[in-house]
C-alpha cells in the first residue's frame, strides 16, 4: 500500500473505532458506535463544527407528511438519479429516513414548525411533495450540527482531536484496517504526524469540491478520504458524477474558492429564473420548470448563458417581500446584502458551481468498503443512493441513515486488533503551488460541459502537474496531492462514460445510452498509481418505482 511521504509517526493514540470527519455523518456515526460500547476517537481537520453540514441551507428530505410516503420519495429519488441509483439503497434510505429524522429531533435538533405545531415542510427541485424539513429558515445544517456536536460533547466515551488531517490507512498483514496516520496541528503532545490505532475506521470526511475553482464547499473539502481510500486500494465508484448547484451567487469572473449558495428552497417558495432580458427559460425545458432536478437546471442555465453571451442568469424572488425573506431565508438574505444585493427589491445574479459529489468509496448497505474494517458514510461514500444526480436534500438524510446502519453492523462484529504495517511512500507529492493550475484545468475542461477533447486536455494538464517539482511533506502539499488524485479519478471516469446522464454532460455524446451505459464504473488503484476499472451492472427500477428517465 502506498502513502503520502509522511514522516514516521511521533505519537500514537488508541480507540475501538476511529471516525474521520465531523459533519452529520461523522457525528452520527460516533454516537451510534458508542451505542455498541466502543471507545471512539473522532478526528476532524478543522474545528468540530466546521464540516460541510453547517453550510446546508435547504433542509433534510423525508416522507414525514400525511400525504407523502416512502414509495413516493423513492420514485422522486430514482428519477433524479437518471437510471443509475441502487434501488435497494434508495429503498433503505426512504424507508428508514423518517425514523432517522425523529431520532435527530430527540437528540435536540429544533426544526421549524407551523402554527399547529407540526413540522413545516417545503419543496425543492425534483420533489413532487413537500417533504423538506428545515430549521432556522435556511440554517438547517447549522442547527443539525449544533445538536449533534452537543450530544457528542456530553459523551465521555468519545475523544475529539481537532486540526487533524488524515493521511493514510494503516492495515495489518491480512489487509484489514487498523487505524490511520494523522497530521495534527497544535495539539500539544499530539502535534505533528502520529498514528491513531483501531480495528474499525469510519471515513466521513466529505467530498472534494475544492478540485474546482468555484464551489459551495468549504476549504476543508479536499478529497482526503477518497484519496486515502484510493491509495489503500479500496474501490471507488461514480466519480464522474459531480453535481453543480444551479444557483450560486455570482460574484464576478475572478471569484475563487467557496461561493455563497442560494438554496433550492428559494425556488421551492416560488422564485423564478430569468435571463438578462427578463425572460423565463425553464418552462420550456422541463415539466417542473424551476423545480426540475439540479442537473437539468444547471444545463439549462449554461445553455442560456451560451445563447445570450452572459456570464450569469438571474433569480427573481422580489414577490416574496421583506417578511418572507427575513423569516424563511435570513442567512441568504444577509449573504446577498453583504455583497451589495438586496433580494427584496433586486434580482440575484446566479450561476452553477461545484456542489456535491455523488461518487466516492464504494460501500454496501452497512457502510462497508472493499477493505475489511474500513467503513465510509456521507459524501465520501458511494452507496448508490444518488445515482447520476443527487435529489435535493437527500444528502443529510443519507448521512443519518447510513451512519446508524454502520452502528448496527458494528454491534454484530468483534474486530481483531493486530499490529499495523506501515504504508510505503509512493507516487509523487504535488506542491501546493500547483493548486490554481489544477483548479483551472478542471473548471475549464472537466466541469459541467465535457468532451473527449476537453477531458484529454484535463488529463494532460494533470499529468504535467503530477511531475511538478518542489513539494515537501506539509499540510498544503498533502491536500493538493489528494485533490490531484481525485481529479485524476474523476477525469478517468468521465473519459470512459461516453454518454450524457445526470450530472455528467458529454457534448460529443449528448444522449443517454441505457444499452451501453446503465453501469456503475468502479475503480481501484494499483501500487504504481494506475487505475483498474470494471463495469458494474445497475438493475433498472420497476415501472411502478420510476425508471429515472425524466429529462
Amino acid at each position: 500500500m502506498s502513502g503520502l511521504f509522511a514522516p514516521e509517526p511521533g505519537w500514537t493514540a488508541e480507540a475501538d473505532a476511529i471516525v474521520v470527519g465531523s459533519g452529520v455523518a461523522g457525528l452520527t456515526a460516533a454516537l451510534h458506535a458508542r451505542l455498541t460500547g466502543r471507545r471512539v476517537l473522532l478526528v476532524t481537520k478543522g474545528r468540530v463544527e466546521e464540516g460541510s453540514t453547517q453550510w446546508a441551507q435547504g433542509g433534510i428530505a423525508a416522507a414525514l407528511a400525511d400525504d407523502d410516503s416512502p414509495r413516493e420519495h423513492l420514485h422522486d429519488t430514482l428519477v433524479a438519479g437518471a437510471g443509475l441509483c441502487d434501488v435497494d439503497a434508495v429503498r433503505t434510505l426512504v424507508t428508514e429516513g423518517p425514523r432517522a429524522v425523529w431520532d435527530l429531533i430527540e437528540v435536540g435538533a429544533a426544526f421549524d414548525r407551523d402554527p399547529s405545531g407540526a413540522l413545516s415542510l417545503t419543496r425543492e427541485g425534483g420533489h413532487l411533495r413537500s417533504r423538506i424539513a428545515h430549521a432556522g429558515g435556511d440554517a438547517t445544517g447549522a442547527e443539525i450540527s449544533r445538536a449533534l456536536v452537543a450530544a457528542v460533547a456530553l459523551d465521555p466515551g468519545i475523544e475529539l482531536i481537532e486540526g487533524a488531517l488524515v493521511l493514510d490507512l494503516l492495515r495489518d498483514d491480512e489487509n484489514a484496517a487498523q487505524g490511520v496516520t494523522l497530521h495534527v496541528m497544535g495539539q500539544g503532545q499530539r502535534d505533528g504526524v502520529g498514528a491513531a490505532l483501531a480495528p474499525t475506521v469510519i471515513l466521513t470526511s466529505g467530498g472534494f469540491g475544492q478540485v474546482f475553482a468555484q464551489t459551495t464547499n468549504p476549504p476543508v473539502a479536499t478529497g482526503d478520504g477518497v484519496a486515502l481510500g484510493l491509495r489503500a486500494g479500496a474501490d471507488v465508484a461514480d466519480m464522474e458524477f459531480v453535481q453543480f448547484h444551479p444557483t450560486v451567487l455570482w460574484l464576478g469572473p475572478r471569484a475563487r474558492g467557496q461561493q455563497p449558495l442560494v438554496s433550492e428552497a428559494v425556488r421551492g417558495e416560488g422564485a423564478l429564473l430569468v435571463d438578462g432580458a427578463g425572460e423565463r427559460f425553464m418552462v420550456d425545458v422541463h415539466p417542473l420548470a424551476e423545480l426540475a432536478p439540479r442537473d437539468v437546471v444547471s444545463r439549462a442555465i449554461l445553455r442560456r448563458m451560451r445563447e445570450t453571451g452572459e456570464s450569469h442568469v438571474w433569480l427573481d424572488a422580489r414577490t416574496f417581500g421583506a417578511r418572507l425573506w427575513e423569516e424563511r431565508f435570513p442567512t441568504i438574505l444577509a449573504s446577498c446584502r453583504s455583497h451589495g444585493i438586496d433580494p427584496v427589491t433586486e434580482l440575484i445574479p446566479v450561476s452553477p458551481a461545484s456542489h456535491y459529489v455523488s461518487g466516492g468509496i464504494r460501500t454496501d448497505l452497512d457502510g462497508r468498503s472493499s477493505i475489511p474494517g474500513l467503513f465510509a458514510c456521507g459524501e465520501v461514500a458511494c452507496t448508490g443512493v444518488h445515482g447520476a444526480n443527487r435529489l435535493a436534500s437527500n444528502s443529510l438524510l443519507e448521512g443519518l441513515v447510513f451512519a446508524a446502519r454502520i452502528g448496527r453492523a458494528l454491534a454484530g462484529e468483534s474486530p481483531v486488533r493486530r499490529a499495523p504495517v506501515a504504508p510505503v511512500a509512493g507516487g509523487h507529492l504535488v506542491p501546493h503551488d500547483a493548486m490554481r493550475s489544477l483548479q483551472h484545468a478542471m473548471s475549464v475542461d472537466a466541469s459541467v460541459i465535457r468532451s473527449a477533447e476537453s477531458l484529454t486536455r484535463a488529463a494532460d494538464a494533470l499529468a504535467d502537474l503530477g511531475r511538478a517539482p518542489g513539494a515537501t511533506p506539509c499540510t498544503d502539499d498533502w491536500e493538493t496531492t489528494n485533490l490531484h488524485l481525485v481529479a485524476r479519478a474523476l477525469v478517468h471516469h468521465a473519459r470512459i462514460r461516453e454518454e450524457t446522464r445526470g450530472s455528467h454532460w458529454r457534448e460529443d455524446f449528448p444522449d443517454r445510452d441505457d444499452d451501453r451505459w446503465r453501469v456503475r464504473l468502479v475503480t481501484s488503484m494499483t501500487q504504481s498509481g494506475d487505475f483498474i476499472t470494471r463495469h458494474e451492472s445497475v438493475t433498472p427500477a420497476s415501472p411502478t418505482e420510476g425508471d429515472g428517465h425524466v429529462e
